[in-house]
């Protein structure tokens, strides 16, 4: 077994082998640090709270459904710490390489599970989203990641941020593969193709792309402003996301100071001092904007927008710029998490990487799949 790295917290030749066969036979899983792995310890991202866990005695059902169906666990791959950040630079065990844009980041907090399959030592990386943790990497490094329906996937057994938007999630390097788990993983669903794609119209090399799909599938391409106001969504669910994450691991924090990196740990105190009745008021607008976005979608439209504010960031940028760059992501990034929607992020070829994200209604998850795949 490995030494920890930036891209794995420890593998294995394999670390755990499968347990059945089916449409997974042989293909390589990464799991990131968030997993119970039966025999291994869940790391968080942090070398104290590794210190401090057990082994899990089982894997969590989504590890063990993936090694029933033929999938080899090669290894636990690395995640920004407790999962609360987007750039995939863990102050403990460094950033993990970027072979699609080397001066750039991987984007996180999925970091270790992106890097494993950009760089051909996984097939499937297994992840966690929760404000873009699976898209965003797999936006930054040119990859597929597909975050389900709200519910859509058990997550049991998955170490958690905030209940209310977590999912589980994956990452491929091609749109079969991002099928071929879908097809184990998810309930069934309808894989209708939309009659019309709703358009925000943010950047060229996405635009392109998604006009491409839209042609493709026979869609009516429709350019949309977004309902209501981004800024004011996003502000809403970090504040129910960092209530919930404190009072999930503020006990821990406390009794730790200083243990996570400052920027990290900030998040989660600020979580410390929302108002019930902020948070109250914070679910109540978010319903509202669910309401107004699945109107919006109808029942024959996908939305089609940047999967991140851009591409990743330089390796070495300050906390400024990492924060503006966030800034920018989550405005993309949060309208599928806030609402509970199904969103698949899709290469666009652009150089550097940056990836265009369709959304669906809610259980529109094999819908796209079966789409990017065929398309």
């Amino acid at each position: 077994m490995s030494e920890p790295n930036a891209v794995w917290r420890v593998c294995g030749e394999p670390l755990a082998p499968a347990t059945g066969s089916g449409p997974l036979d042989g293909l390589r899983l990464a799991v990131k640090d968030l997993f119970a792995v039966t025999g291994f310890a869940i790391g968080a991202g942090n070398p104290v709270w590794l210190a401090e866990a057990l082994p899990c005695e089982a894997d969590a059902p989504v590890v063990a459904t993936l090694r029933a169906a033929g999938a080899i666990v090669v290894g636990i791959a690395q995640t920004d710490e407790l999962a609360c950040a987007l750039s995939g630079t863990n102050v403990h065990y460094g950033t993990p390489p970027n072979p699609a844009a080397p001066d750039l980041v991987t984007g996180g907090s999925s970091s270790g599970p992106a890097a494993a399959v950009a760089l051909d030592e996984a097939d499937i990386g297994l992840g966690t989203d929760t404000g873009g943790s699976v898209r965003v990497p797999a936006s930054c490094c040119g990859l597929f990641g597909l975050r389900p329906t709200h519910g859509a996937v058990v997550n049991d057994d998955v170490l958690p941020l905030a209940p209310s938007f977590d999912t589980v999630g994956w990452i491929t390097r091609d749109a079969a593969t991002l099928r071929q788990v879908g097809d184990v993983l998810l309930p069934a669903g309808d894989t209708t193709l939309p009659d019309r794609i709703l358009l925000v119209e943010a950047r060229p090399e996405t635009d392109v792309a998604a006009r491409r799909y839209a042609d493709r599938w026979g869609a009516r391409v429709e350019v949309v402003a977004w309902p209501g106001d981004s800024e004011a969504m996003v502000a809403s669910f970090r504040t129910v996301q960092l209530a919930e994450a404190w009072r999930l691991h503020g006990e821990w924090i406390d009794a730790h100071p200083g243990t996570l990196a400052p920027d990290i740990e900030g998040r989660f105190r600020h979580g410390s001092r929302v108002d019930p009745h902020d948070e109250a008021r914070a679910r109540a607008d978010l319903a509202a904007w669910r309401a107004d976005l699945l109107d919006l979608l109808g029942g024959d439209a996908w939305l089609a927008m940047p999967a991140a504010g851009g591409p990743g960031h330089t390796r070495d940028v300050g906390p400024e710029t990492r924060d503006a760059w966030r800034s920018a992501t989550l405005e993309y990034s949060v309208p599928a998490s806030a609402c509970g929607l199904p969103s698949v992020s899709v290469p666009t070829g652009a150089d550097p990487p940056l990836g265009v994200a369709f959304i669906g209604p809610p259980g529109a998850d094999r819908a796209l799949l079966a789409a990017i795949s065929e398309g």
